[in-house]
């Protein structure tokens, strides 16, 4: 069978990026334990790329049950460029440790914010993008700064960075939090959204970037102007897979080097500007 070089691989992920288990560059797949001497992470290595299945635009699931994303198009192509399989594993983002440490998954790679508090926990590669919490609300609220929150019902999703934030007495904006009404938390960011649009909600405190996405052209939604905390992405291995994380990087700075990463970047503007390598 005829392989394809990476602009070849892109322009076939342009047309329809939806990924299964996927073998790339002509990899067998095999999950069977590497010979003596052999690297474990050679041509034919099943990659199990770990994402919250619903983070737009980094990780989610289409209508159609199909996999996509900035992060999961990128890790795609790291499968080319290694010849491994590519093989998606999404998870409830309150689950994603106990499906990094029972070994379902790989890595966690989904717009994943390296933080003092989980900083140890796990493997980190360098940070891929720069990202920033905000508040979200709708323009007619009334709502212009973060002391306009007092007595204001704010959403986030669980698990994430913004919920550690709020919740942090001592680094975080534990104090500002306790101005709310009521802080909820919703199983994803798609549910807290529409719940504000609806008017369940007076305001969201989430990433600019995923942000951006849900809200679109919509100018009945706006950011405020002050920035909750600045942040950065970065990708999560298990403590000791040094080897893995190293081919992983290695393959995506080549895909840096000829232009992929920023081809597949263009495709998702609301996030572009935030993508710090190669720039």
């Amino acid at each position: 069978m005829p392989t394809m070089n990476r602009r070849q691989f892109l322009a076939a992920l342009a047309a329809a990026p939806a990924f299964g288990l996927v073998a790339c560059g002509g990899g067998s797949g095999s999950d069977a334990p590497a010979a003596e001497g052999e690297d474990p992470y050679g041509p034919g290595f099943t990659f199990k790329h770990g994402f919250d299945r619903d983070f737009p635009p980094y990780s989610f699931i289409g209508e159609d049950g199909s996999t996509t994303g900035f992060d999961v198009e990128c890790a795609h192509a790291v499968c080319e460029v290694n010849e491994w399989t590519y093989e998606p594993v999404p998870f409830d983002w309150t689950a994603k440790d106990a499906e990094l440490n029972a070994g379902s998954c790989d890595c966690i790679w989904s717009g994943f914010t390296k933080m003092a508090d989980n900083a140890d926990a796990y493997l980190w590669s360098e940070p891929y993008s720069n990202n920033s919490q905000m508040i979200m609300v709708k323009a007619d609220s009334g709502i212009a700064t973060l002391a306009d929150l007092a007595g204001k019902k704010v959403g986030v999703q669980s698990g994430t960075s913004a919920q550690i934030m709020l919740e942090d007495e001592e680094e975080g904006q534990a104090e500002l939090a306790a101005t709310f009404a009521s802080l909820e938390v919703y199983d994803t960011y798609t549910t807290a959204f529409n719940d504000l649009k609806a008017g369940g909600i007076d305001a969201i405190a989430i990433d600019i970037t995923n942000g951006s996405y849900l809200k679109g052209d919509d100018d009945s939604i706006v950011f405020l102007d002050e920035v909750l905390s600045e942040e950065i992405y970065a990708i999560a291995f298990r403590l000791g897979e040094d080897d893995l994380l190293a081919k992983v990087w290695d393959a995506l700075m080549k895909l840096v080097d000829d232009g992929t990463f920023d081809e597949i970047g263009q495709r998702y503007p609301a996030i572009y500007d935030s993508l710090i390598l190669g720039k």
